[in-house]
């Protein structure tokens, strides 16, 4: 049994200024062949999730395709161009036609993918492997959480899979059922049929916490539905990306079963149903904005309840200064920003200073309105090298991050400001040793995350705010002007 594997994922935030291009992705590394196998293997994603399903059988070869799955800046990119998206959408259909026959593919997306000239950029991914491996070969696919999608990609496929978490804790579990669902589709053991439904609820990322209500118990619904009922292969549920304008934008829930596609519309149908009756309380929350976040995360701090975690959920380009400053403008002290993405302050301070020295340089702030002003900064280089490090919390254990040439400017009361060339979002504390800092000797630290932070710094913080500073990822989707999306998507249906 041959199955191909290939992944070509992107979150796109189609409101950021910079398309992404062929140049960011080949940055971020693109893997051929069996690398895209042994670059997953042993850390907990999607692809070593099928390599486990595979490894149980004795008959069962993985074949790598291709895998184009990080970008330079991450979701700081806007729309794939068009050369981008048929690059790696062309080479792993290709990869496909050229080493087959194949009896099953595996493919990790994203859902959450917005590229020019293709509305449905995941459906038309598997619509091209389709045209290359024949009607008669399943497909499976996984995807993130944050999924856009429509009954364009069920249509396509045979088996969609969707995180159950986020924090993403079970990216391999969700590969290995894949895996796992394919192997015994092809062996004729499941008949997998989908129901797909869209309940027409559209929330920020940032209340999306699956460890938070009404996100846990929608997740326990559709587990529910999976313990009860035998011929119940899977129920997955997709929050949505509402930072994309595309027009499959918001909530998502697919069911399979074995064969029975009566009950699949009667789960599917179930489960959207309740994401609708908790449409008020998953999109309406509220958070602090920027003064107030930052008075009570230093009112936390005088408290001993540190190192305070400041979650600066809506900066997409990494380069926001409104937490910063205000910080400054507060008189905190023993503080991190971690991190701000300027290549531009990078490169000056290397120019005109190296470790030990000190620096005058503005820093932030200049990627749009929404990032702030840049702000002046006169310290201490206490670092300036290339950085990269290895994850060592729950997401992504044992992945190494790669972030370049980096920078650490000390200043004021013990204050800290890492500079990074591209958005970095820290999940653990594996950051701070790299460039000569100890979280636990801070007792501020400002991150760029909305929940991914918290599978790490729920355990090991002494406290957590979230602040809803300016931003293009804001908590207020009414914030921005979309063009594309559904007229009648809650909370958006009246704007």
């Amino acid at each position: 049994m041959k199955i191909g594997v290939a992944s070509f994922s992107h979150e796109t935030c189609t409101f950021c200024p910079k398309p992404t291009t062929i140049e960011d992705f080949e940055s971020g590394g693109v893997y051929y062949g069996k690398d895209v196998l042994e670059n997953s293997r042993g850390i907990p994603n999607y692809i070593n999730g099928f390599i486990l399903a595979s490894e149980e059988e004795t008959d069962v070869e993985l074949y790598g395709i291709l895998a184009a799955s990080k970008s330079r800046g991450g979701s700081s990119g806007s729309w794939l161009t068009k050369e981008c998206f048929d690059k790696y959408s062309n080479g792993i259909a290709k990869g496909l036609e050229e080493n087959g026959p194949f009896d099953g593919v595996l493919l990790a997306l994203h859902g959450a993918m917005a590229a020019s000239g293709y509305l449905k950029p995941e459906a038309e991914v598997v619509r091209r492997c389709r045209k290359a491996v024949g009607d008669g070969v399943p497909i499976m696919v996984t995807l993130d959480l944050h999924a856009n999608e429509d009954h364009e990609l069920t249509d396509a496929a045979d088996g969609v899979f969707i995180l159950k978490t986020y924090p993403h804790v079970d990216s391999e579990d969700i590969g290995y059922q894949a895996g796992k669902c394919l192997i015994r589709t092809i062996r004729g053991e499941l008949n997998p049929v989908m129901s797909i439904r869209k309940p027409g609820v559209m929330t920020p990322s940032v209340y999306q916490g699956t460890g938070e209500y009404p996100a846990k118990e929608i997740m326990e619904r559709a587990r529910q539905w999976e313990r009860d009922e035998p011929d119940c292969i899977s129920v997955s549920v997709a929050f949505g990306f509402g930072y994309a304008d595309v027009p499959d934008v918001g909530a998502t829930v697919v069911a399979i079963t074995d064969n029975n596609q009566e009950l699949a519309d009667k789960i599917a149908g179930d489960v959207s149903d309740y994401i609708w009756s908790l449409r008020e309380p998953f999109a309406g929350k509220k958070l602090p904005k920027t003064k107030e976040g930052v008075q009570e995360a230093m009112r936390l701090a005088k408290q001993g309840e540190t190192p305070v975690i400041i979650a600066d959920h809506s900066d997409r380009m990494g380069d926001s200064t409104w937490i910063l400053e205000e910080l400054m403008e507060q008189s905190a002290c023993n503080f991190c920003i971690a991190t701000i993405a300027d290549e531009e302050a990078i490169n000056e301070i290397q120019r005109k200073a190296s470790v030990g020295n000190k620096v005058s340089v503005n820093i932030g702030g200049r990627s749009g309105k929404y990032a702030g002003s840049p702000v002046l900064i006169t310290g201490k280089v206490s670092y300036l090298d290339e950085c990269q490090y290895v994850l060592s919390g729950p997401m992504s254990h044992g992945d190494t991050r790669r972030l370049g040439l980096t920078c650490v400017l000390s200043f004021g009361d013990n204050n800290h400001v890492i500079l990074t060339p591209t958005l970095h979002q820290v999940l653990d504390d594996a950051l701070f040793p790299a460039v000569n800092l100890r979280l636990d000797d801070l007792d501020i630290v400002a991150i760029k995350s909305r929940v991914h932070f918290r599978a790490f710094y729920n355990e090991n913080a002494g406290s957590i705010v979230v602040i809803d500073a300016p931003g293009l990822g804001p908590a207020d989707l009414t914030q921005h002007e979309f063009k594309n999306i559904p007229k009648d998507i809650y909370p958006l249906q009246d704007q």
